[in-house]
């Protein structure tokens, strides 16, 4: 049976609580709107695969993570898309940390069709009309928050739900493989 994937970094619970209050402020401001109850994370990409599959995927996912260093990971602006997404975004060191660990599990996961983020990023809201983007960004202008990046989530699609759950969490293990240098003899 085909089923949905998601593959994020989760912030910590302090981070989770707080970008819940502000998606339940903005929710009271301009009514439901997509991903109002979905937890903050950083979508590095997802997929549609057969169960039988995933754990073969799984074990791709242990094996990445294990190579990854923890990192201090800090944002402090929004910002939005055309698409009709507002966000909170990481600084530019932030960003320099975080791009390297996405790309590199969407590497591992490269024989599925993913549907990848190329660009890290916390959701607060998504397909809002310009009204509501308008709405959010004068509800939230400023922003310090800050997490230790230590781990990715693998989350199913509930199909009822519509939300995605937790199914399994990669530690990282600070264990970086050496990179193959071409060498020379002479």
């Amino acid at each position: 049976m085909e089923k949905k994937y998601s593959v994020a970094i989760y912030p910590s619970q302090e981070v989770i609580d707080a970008v819940k209050t502000m998606k339940d402020y903005l929710k009271i401001k301009i009514d439901w709107y997509s991903s109002c109850n979905s937890t903050a994370h950083i979508t590095i990409c997802e997929f549609t695969i057969d169960d039988s599959q995933i754990d073969k995927f799984k074990q791709k996912l242990l094996k990445i993570c294990d190579t990854f260093l923890p990192s201090q990971v800090y944002f402090d602006h929004f910002g939005s898309y055309e698409s009709g997404a507002f966000y909170i975004a990481p600084n530019e060191k932030s960003k320099v940390n975080l791009k390297p660990i996405m790309k590199k599990v969407q590497e591992i996961l490269k024989p599925l069709k993913l549907k990848k983020s190329e660009d890290p990023h916390m959701s607060i809201g998504r397909k809002l009309t310009p009204e509501n983007l308008r709405i959010a960004s004068e509800l939230f202008t400023t922003i310090e928050i800050d997490f230790l990046c230590k781990e990715i989530v693998l989350r199913e699609l509930d199909p009822i739900k519509k939300q995605f759950f937790v199914i399994k969490t990669f530690p990282f293990g600070s264990n970086p493989q050496p990179e193959f240098v071409q060498g020379s003899l002479f």
